[in-house]
């Protein structure tokens, strides 16, 4: 459906004016979602969602707060909805509730970024009175659908790389009679044996029977996040938001300030998970993806990183390097941790770096290449030289997240966290990264390690205090970590200082690429989607962990955003040194070993595969429709990726060949062909001869794939055989 025709479908159906209770429905939709709202007297309430030829009845109203604390004392809320004060149109619906005493207006509201995919939903409270006041939690979405009580629905959702992809990744979980679940989202998780795993805020449901249609909802939020579903009898329920978990929550709200949930999306679809991917990856691109990042072609790109060699880095092996990366016809040298004078102290060590970073990067511009760098930023540590974060500055002690014990030491390139919602803390990391981007000529600037606070034990910083008599200071390595009722608060006021930081950033320097790392995957969400580049998605770099991590998060963010770190593996034939690369292929491509360490056989496979990667493998990893064609990597038996392109009729297999040694032979049965029409099929490594098939035909029967080694690959490019 064009741009038009949904703003014309959309104000046609845009206004129903119901009988005398003065209350107004309304409906706003994409090409795929059309949501219908109610404006209650005293709460609003959606409707209902359509998917496809199903429609989900919702059958609560919204819950607005209750109740707010002034100096301790709860005051009952009474909402009334200000009709005149509200805004209809064909891309957004804003309602606009307001309380008398204290004074308090709340705005709720749904737009449509795009004329296809979900629509996004915030609810904003205003204190206009002049006292200060405390709000308790308001969730963002909340809902609860009518359903059959016999239908067969089912759940997906999708866990974080977190260090290491765990053995399930992708959970598709039937939705029986008495399911609860919960799922919970951070800015840095710590996954531990048997516990649930930290997930990407969004999870999807759909019917199981027919067409499989179904809804999913994701937050856009970085913070300590949480979403909920239980079934109950004709009751599907659940909500979206910050998480409640440990409570109370409390945020305070000063006179003239505003409360913002964290934004959430609500989307509809039909054809099961991959097809709900296929709206959201283009959707995510599209609402909140950086448009300057995305512009240019080379996007994805290939990038040699130095952590090959760990923290030894200096001036002669990075030259030597960006020698090499230019050889092999990569686009950026990266430069990891190591190359800093200590922990806080982001200036180059003077013995490693005699003639400072900038001169590297000058090196790089000169061979083609961007620069691109490694810091931990909002980590304190003991070096006392002018410029660093010393934890034992005054200043910067009050900033910490904690008190420190006597004699304690930083990790090699961790130390302890700051807390970026403190104004001034703010101040010093907005000075802090500009001043490495620029005195450093940065193309790209990395954060990694535990960047952005989750909990804090100081009572006087902007957030909540902590409960003294509920609290736990634990110790993970060098850094101290607080957990207490007022951590997600803690959370809320850091994420938004640090998305303040970025966003300043990324508009002095509008060319400047952003990567979260985070110690692999453990940030990666909507809301950093929104303020970075791309996302490190798993901190284990072996092929299998790389394949696991993309399948997983491939379902709901775009190919291009998901890097992988291709790590040094046993390559004893030059078969397993491909499979090693490719597995590292299918989304942002960096190379993290000692290329200078390749034979020449190995070196000359490289090059042809990132220039291969670069020029058909790039625009298809960008703009074509991606399908699970297989189970999970599992490291024994064959998995594969499909991508294809309708608008251009071309597409490429994945395919990998695991560890058994008696599965020589498989069958892909691939996805998103048109059945009535032929497709030239090419084999890159001629593993098969080239040959033709219906799409009918390789979606019924399948692709059939022979590899005579195991831990080898091939790619499959497909060609549709069109008139020219």
């Amino acid at each position: 459906m064009s741009f038009r025709f949904a703003q014309e479908v959309a104000v046609l159906l845009l206004l129903a004016t119901l009988p005398a209770s003065g209350q107004t429905a309304v409906r706003l939709q994409t090409s795929d979602t059309s949501l219908e709202f109610e404006a209650g007297a005293t709460a609003p309430r959606l409707l209902t969602i359509q998917s496809g030829e199903s429609t989900w009845n919702n059958q609560s109203p919204e819950r607005l707060i209750e109740s707010v604390y002034i100096q301790g004392r709860a005051v009952p809320l009474h909402w009334q909805l200000k009709p005149a004060a509200g805004a209809v149109d064909s891309r957004q619906v804003t309602l606009i509730y307001e309380n008398e005493t204290p004074r308090l207006r709340l705005t709720w509201e749904w737009q449509a970024r795009a004329a296809f995919g979900p629509i996004e939903h915030q609810i904003r409270i205003e204190n206009l009175d002049d006292r200060e006041i405390w709000l308790p939690l308001e969730d963002s979405f909340q809902f609860d659908w009518k359903i059959d009580p016999h239908s067969l629905l089912q759940q997906v959702f999708i866990e974080k790389g977190a260090g290491t992809p765990s053995n399930v990744g992708t959970h598709r979980v039937s939705i029986s009679d008495g399911y609860e679940w919960q799922g919970t989202s951070s800015t840095y998780a710590h996954p531990r044996a048997n516990e649930p795993r930290e997930i990407i805020p969004w999870f999807l449901v759909q019917q199981t029977t027919g067409a499989q249609n179904g809804w999913y909802v994701g937050i856009e939020f970085s913070g300590r996040t949480q979403l909920s579903l239980e079934r109950q009898g004709n009751s599907l329920k659940g909500s979206a938001g910050l998480n409640p978990d440990p409570g109370p929550f409390r945020t305070r709200l000063p006179p003239n300030e505003i409360f913002d949930t964290p934004t959430v999306f609500l989307g509809a679809f039909h054809g099961g998970a991959d097809a709900a991917g296929n709206i959201l990856r283009p959707w995510v691109r599209t609402v909140l993806g950086n448009p300057l990042a995305w512009q240019s072609p080379n996007y994805p790109l290939t990038v040699n990183n130095s952590w090959g060699g760990g923290m030894k880095i200096d001036e002669q092996i990075a030259k030597n390097m960006i020698r090499d990366s230019a050889e092999l016809g990569l686009e950026m040298f990266h430069v990891d941790a190591g190359w800093f004078r200590g922990v806080g102290d982001w200036y180059p060590n003077p013995q490693k770096f005699p003639h400072g970073l900038a001169v590297i990067a000058d090196d790089a511009h000169q061979h083609g290449l961007k620069f691109g760098l490694w810091v931990d930023w909002t980590q304190a540590a003991l070096d006392t030289e002018p410029g660093a974060l010393n934890v034992n500055d005054p200043k910067v002690r009050d900033w910490m997240v904690t008190d420190l014990p006597p004699g304690w030491q930083p990790e090699e390139f961790k130390g302890q966290t700051i807390d970026l919602g403190v104004p001034a803390a703010k101040e010093w990391a907005q000075h802090e990264v500009e001043r490495l981007v620029t005195d450093y000529h940065l193309d790209m600037l990395e954060h990694d390690g535990y960047l952005v606070a989750q909990g804090c034990d100081r009572s006087d910083h902007p957030h909540a205090a902590p409960d003294n008599w509920n609290k736990c200071v634990s110790r993970a390595a060098s850094s101290y970590w607080v957990e207490s009722p007022n951590s997600s608060d803690v959370s809320y006021h850091a994420v938004r200082a640090y998305y303040d930081i970025y966003r300043k950033l990324r508009q002095d320097h509008p060319g400047l690429l952003l990567e979260v790392c985070n110690d692999g995957g453990r940030m990666v969400d909507f809301g950093s989607a929104a303020h970075a580049d791309y996302f490190s998605i798993t901190d284990t770099y072996d092929p299998l962990s790389n394949r696991r991590a993309f399948y997983d998060t491939s379902h709901v963010l775009p190919s291009a955003m998901l890097e992988s770190y291709v790590e040094k593996w046993a390559t004893p034939r030059i078969e397993n040194f491909r499979y090693m690369l490719r597995s590292g292929m299918m989304g942002w491509l960096t190379i993290m070993l000692d290329t200078n360490a390749w034979t020449a056989e190995q070196h000359a496979v490289a090059r042809d595969e990132i220039q291969l990667y670069k020029k058909e493998l790039r625009p298809l990893i960008r703009d074509g429709d991606l399908y699970h064609i297989s189970e999970r990597p599992d490291r024994v038996h064959w998995d594969a990726i499909e991508y294809f392109d309708p608008r251009t009729g071309r597409g490429v297999v994945y395919a990998f060949r695991g560890s058994d040694e008696n599965e020589s032979t498989h069958t892909f049965l691939l996805k998103g062909l048109n059945a009535a029409e032929k497709y030239r099929l090419r084999f890159h490594d001629h593993t098969a001869p080239d040959q033709t098939a219906s799409g009918k035909d390789l979606s019924s029967s399948g692709l059939k794939m022979n590899l005579a080694l195991p831990n080898s690959s091939e790619l499959i490019f497909i060609e549709a055989m069109r008139e020219r």
